[in-house]
Formats: C-alpha cells, sequence, structure tokens
C-alpha cells in the first residue's frame, strides 16, 4: 500500500465525515444567510474531495498493477460516496433557492428526510470505519519501518565488530611475519657460524694430520 494514497485517503475520509455532518445540518437550516453561508462552506469542500480523489486516481495508477486494482476498486467507492454527498448538496442549494419548493418538500416529504438522515449517518459511519482503518495501516508501517531500522543498526553493529576483529588478526600476522623474519635471520647466522666453525675444525684436522705425517717421517727416517 502506498502511503501516499494513504495520507490522501485519510484527508478524503474526514472530509467526507465532515461533508455529511455539513450537509446534514445545512438541511435543518431554515433559508437564509445562514444556511447560504453552509452551503459555501460545503461547496468548497466538495472542490477539496473532488482534488483528493483525482490525487488518490494519479498515485493509484502510478503503482504496479498488484497493488493498483486494488486502490481503483477502493477509489470507485469513494467516487460512489462523493456523488452521493453532491447531490445532497444539490438538493439543498436548490431548495435553499425556492423556498416554496423547500416547504413543500418538508410538508410532504417527512419520511423521505429521515431516510436521507439515515443515509447520512451510514456514510459517516463508513468514513469514520475507513479513517480508522487507515491509521491502523500507517501504524503498522511505520511500526515496520522501525523494526527495519533496528535491524539494520543490528547488522551494523555485526560488522563493525567483524571488522574490529580481522584488524585484530592482520595485527597479529603481521606479528608472525615479523618473527618468522627474526627467526630466518637467527638460522641464517648459525647456519653461517657452523659453515665457519667446520671449516676451522677442518683446518685443525688437517694440521693434526699434517703433523703426525711430519712426526712419523721424521721417527723412520732416523731409524
Amino acid at each position: 500500500m502506498s502511503e501516499v494514497f494513504e495520507g490522501y485517503e485519510r484527508q478524503y475520509c474526514e472530509l467526507s465525515a465532515n461533508l455529511s455532518r455539513k450537509c446534514s445540518s445545512a438541511g435543518l437550516l431554515p433559508p437564509g444567510e445562514q444556511k447560504q453561508q453552509k452551503v459555501s462552506e460545503i461547496k468548497a469542500s466538495l472542490d477539496d474531495a473532488d482534488v483528493l480523489i483525482r490525487k488518490m486516481d494519479l498515485e493509484a495508477r502510478s503503482l504496479q498493477p498488484s497493488a493498483k486494482a486494488a486502490l481503483l476498486a477502493k477509489l470507485r467507492e469513494y467516487k460512489s460516496d462523493l456523488n452521493k454527498l453532491k447531490r445532497e448538496f444539490k438538493r439543498i442549494a436548490s431548495s435553499n433557492a425556492d423556498q416554496a419548493s423547500r416547504e413543500d418538500l418538508l410538508e410532504s416529504g417527512m419520511a423521505g428526510a429521515h431516510m436521507a438522515s439515515a443515509d447520512q449517518r451510514e456514510r459517516m459511519a463508513m468514513s469514520v470505519e475507513r479513517l480508522n482503518q487507515s491509521s491502523d495501516r500507517i501504524m503498522e508501517s511505520r511500526r515496520t519501518m522501525l523494526e527495519t531500522e533496528d535491524l539494520g543498526v543490528s547488522i551494523l553493529q555485526d560488522l563493525h565488530q567483524q571488522r574490529e576483529t580481522l584488524l585484530h588478526s592482520h595485527k597479529k600476522l603481521h606479528g608472525v611475519d615479523d618473527a618468522i623474519d627474526k627467526s630466518k635471520k637467527v638460522l641464517t647466522a648459525m647456519s653461517r657460524r657452523m659453515t665457519k666453525n667446520k671449516w676451522i675444525v677442518g683446518s685443525i684436522v688437517g694440521a693434526l694430520v699434517v703433523a703426525i705425517i711430519f712426526i712419523l717421517f721424521y721417527k723412520f727416517s732416523h731409524h
């Protein structure tokens, strides 16, 4: 459901309920300035209702087909409701312009007036019910938005913790690399020392062998 459509719908329901009340009160007023003022107010409200109907129609037709069908069906009900209000307004306006005709209608059609009042009460009840439904849908949409926001905050916190963990692991890996480099240097130095010691030991052994050979040669040569 489009939140823009729901906003227009709520305004229309409020306006429709207000129009029903104004039509009911205007129908009971005698011809005169007070009734003429009431008729002018009703006319202005009907114009506002026409504007809201057009806005809802444009918003509904801009949506996806799955959502558009339901909203257009709802819009047909609102147009029918507005047409009833317009007919009621014409009756009130024409009765104000022709006092004699209104008096005849009041004298001969009390039953019709009662039926019209019942119809107006029914429309008011429907408008109030639609207004309550729109308010419930708006509250539900707000709850969903808040839940989505909380979920987004939780995900961001988890990502931040994971980032900190990765940075910590990265630092540890740098420490391990440094230790490995140091170990390589130590092993290289030890290898060099061992090679040097081997040459020294080899030289000593060679010198001893030469000395032994020389001593043996000296002994054998004097016998």
